[in-house]
């Protein structure tokens, strides 16, 4: 038993988090096979102005506290296909779909396997499904928002340029016209 806490406490330690008792998830670090997981703990706890976004390999690890980074080994599409049925499934939020904008821009000469990639991604996410914003303006809202909100950023392997896609979680059970006419 002692050998038991011992060890505990130096795993966390590693992750730079010390125990505690509190029911809402706020780990810093994970293992690779455990983002599932960690989605499925975290979403109930995700809302209106909540972020999920899934990267390629060269995403940044950002230095925000509001920013946690998880890695998931699995495909690109296989990532964004779960992410996007556990919010379609959760009876709280709905998603508005964000892409770079200049993915309209990419090809298969500046990109080897960009076609390929857009043929995976139009399988998870049909036309019409996303707006598109400029990549920069995403990373700058991405900062802004982290700052009072949660964004849970998930890393995979894949290594295409301008890849991402951003899920900004709105109410399900609520609108915009219904907001309206309750301001009125």
């Amino acid at each position: 038993m002692l050998l038991a806490a011992a060890l505990a406490a130096v795993l966390t330690a590693g992750c730079g988090q010390t125990p505690t008792a509190s029911p809402a998830p706020s780990p810093t670090c994970n293992t690779m096979n455990n983002w599932k997981e960690q989605l499925k703990e975290q979403l109930p706890y995700l809302g209106h102005r909540n972020w999920i976004v899934i990267t390629d390999m060269a995403y940044p690890l950002q230095n925000s506290e509001g920013i946690e980074t998880l890695f998931a080994p699995e495909s690109f599409e296989t990532v964004v296909a779960e992410v996007k049925a556990a919010v379609d499934k959760a009876p709280h939020v709905f998603a508005h779909v964000y892409l770079d904008s200049e993915q309209h821009r990419m090809s298969d000469a500046l990109a080897e396997g960009w076609s390929d990639y857009q043929r995976r991604l139009a399988e998870v996410l049909p036309e019409g499904e996303a707006h598109y914003v400029l990549h920069e303006e995403l990373i700058h809202k991405l900062d802004e928002v982290s700052r009072l909100y949660r964004v849970l950023l998930i890393k995979t392997p894949l290594t295409l340029p301008y890849s991402s896609v951003f899920f900004e979680l709105d109410c399900g059970y609520w609108d915009a016209a219904r907001e309206a006419e309750l301001r009125k």
